[in-house]
């Protein structure tokens, strides 16, 4: 019998596929499609185009030849797409380790997740392979052939586990939106991969993000009087919106599940002007908040409004817009359920929050129990510094090979 493949080696299959969310998924879903019909396991895609006519899908898979049932017991999530990498970071699409750690494109958010999903698959085919495997269908060293077949997850077990991969969740999860739409799934539990280092987010904030436009009076500079400083007025409502926050507008509740435990706001871009000798007459800048799943997700929203009326009131002569973006609710913990027991009994580390946004609030949704797990660390991602170690990609892989064997 064959040696199984490694998570590492199919990540580095992985990391070398380009899957920034403007490029098509469909190479890699290709690929992934083509590892798990090796392994007994039957794939299905739902394609679609985004809106600037690139070419994605999702895929739903499962370990065995029948017609896919809406209900799973257990499903593993994972999205395809990554942020852009730097034009120079020459050694993005290519996977090097350094002390430990695996560098490259995706590897953290979230390929280092998939491979190891794919490795404990093929380790559970591998568990049960027929004798008549050809040695030269191998997808990779070690991988089962194409008649082996994998027998967890079969209806005859009465336990149905899948693999649901996405397009588009880096940009708003809109790939997930589609997948709900297009599907009538239930679920049981959901593992969610994001890179959490092995701790399980059992809750997760949700996201709000608005738009506010300041609009003044252009004039020359040697001139103010004739103008109104849209700026200067954005400025203003700025310093108080944070302020307002910073004192009570955040800090009224607290989930010790998350750090920092309460609802966190944030500008971070902001825009006006169009010379230096000239009074500015638009100014609009970017609020982004993340709200603790007790809180309503337009809570926030309705309190930049009181605050821009107050703004309107002491400056007539200006025009102040609101415009609400997005205002997602986070999830909250469920009772804890069957999947989070075997996680405890597998894992060390307690559970936590995520403050990160993921395909986690949309499945809650559908799903009794949803966990948000996988290796690496978030704060290694979306940049030239992204990294998971071997040690997690080992470790979650063996917690994965082990609920595959139920």
């Amino acid at each position: 019998m064959s040696e199984v493949v490694s998570a590492v080696e199919i990540l580095r299959e992985l990391v070398a596929i380009a899957t920034p969310s403007s490029l098509s998924n469909m190479p890699l879903l290709h690929w992934v499609a083509a590892f798990v019909e090796r392994l007994g396991w039957r794939a299905e895609l739902l394609p679609y185009e985004d809106e600037r006519g690139v070419a994605k899908a999702n895929l739903i898979a499962w370990p065995h030849a029948e017609e896919r049932d809406s209900h799973f017991d257990l499903v593993f999530v994972c999205h395809t797409d990554t942020v852009p990498f730097a034009a120079d970071w020459a050694e993005a699409l290519t996977l090097e380790e350094r002390d430990g750690q695996l560098h490259g494109c995706g590897s953290c958010d979230v390929k280092g997740a998939m491979a190891c999903f794919l490795a404990a698959a093929a380790e559970n085919a591998e568990t049960h392979l027929s004798h008549n495997r050809p040695d030269n269908e191998d997808l990779l060293p070690g991988t089962p052939g194409k008649n082996d077949v994998a027998k967890v997850g079969h209806p005859d077990s009465g336990y149905s586990i899948g693999l649901i991969l996405t397009a588009d969740e880096e940009v708003g999860c809109k790939g997930m939106e589609r997948l709900l739409t297009a599907t009538q799934l239930s679920i049981g539990s959901a593992i969610v991969s994001e890179p959490t280092s092995l701790r399980a987010g059992i809750a997760g904030k949700g996201y709000g993000l608005a738009r506010i436009t300041v609009d003044g009076r252009e004039a020359h500079s040697a001139f103010p009087r004739q103008g109104v400083s849209a700026i200067s007025i954005a400025a203003r409502l700025i310093v108080r919106i944070e302020d307002f926050f910073s004192k009570k507008g955040t800090r009224g509740t607290e989930d010790v599940l998350f750090d920092p435990p309460r609802t966190t706001l944030n500008i971070g871009v902001i825009e006006g002007g169009t010379a230096k000798n000239i009074v500015p007459g638009r100014c609009t800048f970017l609020v982004e908040w993340r709200a603790i799943p007790g809180e309503a997700p337009t809570h926030v929203l309705e309190q930049l409004r009181g605050l821009i009326d107050e703004a309107q009131a002491a400056a007539p002569d200006a025009v102040i817009q609101l415009d609400g973006l997005r205002a997602e609710a986070g999830f909250s913990p469920a009772v804890q359920g069957d999947l989070q027991r075997r996680l405890v009994s597998l894992l060390p580390g307690e559970p936590m929050g995520i403050s990160f946004g993921s395909e986690a609030s949309r499945l809650a949704r559908i799903a009794d129990e949803v966990i948000v797990i996988g290796p690496g660390d978030m704060r290694t991602a979306h940049s030239d510094r992204e990294c998971v170690p071997v040690a997690e990609l080992e470790a979650w892989t063996g917690v994965l090979a082990a609920l595959l064997r139920g």
